[in-house]
Order: structure tokens, then sequence, then C-alpha cells
């Protein structure tokens, strides 16, 4: 293997990583590389990978942790760690399009999520991805102060239900899960603070009232939204995208209907969320006094 090239596209996350193909075996050194460059930037985005057959996908997913099956979406014929990622002109949903970190609803949410696209839109399908850990350093010490002991409610049965009812399943009777979490999470790997909340599974902060959990809630999903977190991704075909769910939130635009797109994601378990007192928090690239940038 050649010379890896990491270079960060944001100065809060992203880095696009040039010199490896992952359909073909990845040597430890190289690993290692990635592994440290996937804690420092969050998302990873792979540019000269062929297409990777599913056990290699798989293979080379399953080097950062065990693998994770999605409580819902049906997976590839070949292995039920494959969540195939497929949006066409009769399609009635779009996986991913809304913010939301991965499965968060899960007791052990996953750690990252792998994922190629093979077939892309003529233009369109950006996925959008969005630091938490940055979104956490942006508020006020008195807010800070005020969310460290809160936890929050996340359910899936609102996203899932029926949800893949046009790809053959079946889920009558089925319960889907739920679990409450840290509203301010601690990395497990770089100590880092990060809000974890999110428009797909965060309901309610079981604590406060309705009223004052639907305003807080909305104060912070909005504040997670804002564009100075952000960072665009533009797919080529055979794309890798390598995020973190600890430390991001992610956005795919559903913009290329009737066109299609279609991959295989995998996904690496995780741990059960927690908040560290003492966790690392980094000063905002800029404050004005209202708390806008």
């Amino acid at each position: 293997m050649g010379t890896i090239e990491v270079t960060p596209i944001s100065p809060i996350l992203g880095a696009e990583v040039r010199g490896v193909d992952l359909a073909a075996p990845v040597d430890d050194a190289s690993f290692e590389l990635i592994r440290d460059a996937f804690h420092e930037h969050g998302v990873l985005f792979f540019k000269d990978s062929a297409e990777m057959e599913p056990d290699v996908h798989v293979d080379f997913a399953s080097r950062f942790g065990p693998l994770h099956t999605h409580p819902a979406a049906p997976t590839h014929e070949s292995n039920d760690a494959i969540f195939v990622i497929h949006t066409h002109r009769d399609s009635t949903v779009s996986n991913g399009n809304g913010w939301h970190t991965d499965v968060s609803c899960d007791e052990e949410p996953p750690l990252g999520t792998m994922l190629q696209l093979n077939l892309l839109p003529p233009n369109g399908g950006d996925t959008l991805f969005a630091c938490m850990a940055s979104a956490y350093d942006a508020l006020s010490q008195t807010m800070k102060d005020f969310l460290a002991p809160l936890t929050a409610l996340h359910e899936s049965e609102h996203v899932y239900r029926g949800r893949y009812a046009e790809r053959g399943v079946d889920d009558t009777g089925k319960v889907y899960p739920s679990a409450e979490h840290p509203i301010v999470r601690t990395h497990p790997e770089t100590g880092r603070q990060a809000l974890y909340v999110n428009r797909g599974f965060t309901t309610k902060i079981p604590s406060l009232s309705s009223h004052e959990s639907t305003a807080v809630l909305a104060m912070l999903l909005d504040h997670c939204a804002k564009a100075e977190f952000q960072v665009r991704h533009r797919w080529d075909r055979h794309d890798v995208a390598f995020w973190d769910n600890r430390r991001l939130q992610h956005f795919a635009m559903w913009d290329y209907w009737p066109h299609e797109r279609k991959g295989h994601r995998v996904t690496v378990k995780g741990d059960r969320p927690f908040h560290r007192s003492d966790g690392v928090s980094a000063e905002p690239l800029k404050r004005i006094s209202d708390g806008h940038f």
C-alpha cells in the first residue's frame, strides 16, 4: 500500500483519505493511521476505493469492533450486518433524510457507520454531517451546567413502524427499542463532550415538565443544526464514508427523485453513552454576546 494522505476539509470535522483502497487488504500500520484519523476528524471520506465485496466490507468494519444489526431494516442476503441503502422512484421514504444519529434509540447505540455508495443519481444525494462536540463547545457555561445532569428519551416506534413494508418487512408484533441517554455525552476514546439529542429519535427530557422539555429540546435541536458545525459531502461513485455516531449527526439529502441511489452500509457496535464531568470541552471558534456565530 502506498502513502496515505489525510486532508482535513474543515476546522471542526471531516477529512478526505486518499492512497488506500478499502476493497483490497489494509495492513496494520495503515489501519492504525485510519483509526487515529477517525478519532481526530469524526468522519472520513475514502476517495480511492473500488467497489467492496460484501465480505470485504464486513471484514474491514469488524476491525473497529463487533458489528451491529439494524433493529428494523431488511439486511443483505449474504450477511445480516449489511444494511442495503436503496432509494428509487417508487420509494416512499429515503434512509437518513433528516438530522439524526444512527439508532440512538438502542441501549448501546452504534460506535460508527461505514457506507459505500455504488449507484448515484446524476446530481444531488449529498450527505451533511454536523459535529455535536463543536455544538456543545459553543454553548454558554450556564447552559452546559444546566444540561450536565439531564437525560433524554430516545424512541423508535414512530420512526420504524411500517417503514420498510415496501421492502417486504412485516413488523406486526415487533417491539422497537427505546433508551434514556445523557444529553451531554462523553466520548469514550477522546474524552470530548458532545450533545447527544437528535430530531430523528429524541422525544423528551423526562426530568422536565412537558412544556419545559419541548422548549429545551427545540432550542438544542435548532442549535445542533447550525451550518457552522457542518460539512457537506458530494459523493463520487464508490466513495466510502465512515462516521463516528458518538460525536456526529448526519442528514442524507433526498433531492434526486426520480433517480436512484444505492449502496451498502455496515455499522459497528458501540457502548452505553455516559457523561463524565471532567470530559474535555474546547473553546468555540468564535463567540459573540448573543451566542450566535
